[in-house]
């Protein structure tokens, strides 16, 4: 399977692009995040990983204030990035 396809099925992620990932202290799928995220980096890919204390699953969905509560990192990240 195509590490760009599925990247947390891949066996070899090695040649990925850097990555960007966040979570939450209390997301539902905290620990398969932080388990998927030593994948890439042991396969030399950079990771950018960010773990928001008392974010839950969807905790940085849409909502009308989101923008003017929300950390910079993942638009940085993606500044950055391109």
């Amino acid at each position: 399977m195509s590490p760009h396809a599925a990247p947390a099925r891949a066996k070899d992620l090695s040649g990925l692009p850097r990555a960007y990932l966040d979570t939450g202290s209390v997301e539902t799928f905290r620990d398969e995040i932080l388990a998927y995220a030593g994948r890439p980096s042991e396969a030399g890919v950079s990771v950018d990983l960010h773990m928001w204390g008392g974010g839950f699953h969807g905790f940085d969905g849409p909502r009308p204030t989101r923008r003017s509560h929300e950390p910079p990192s993942r638009d940085d990240f993606i500044r950055r990035a391109l």
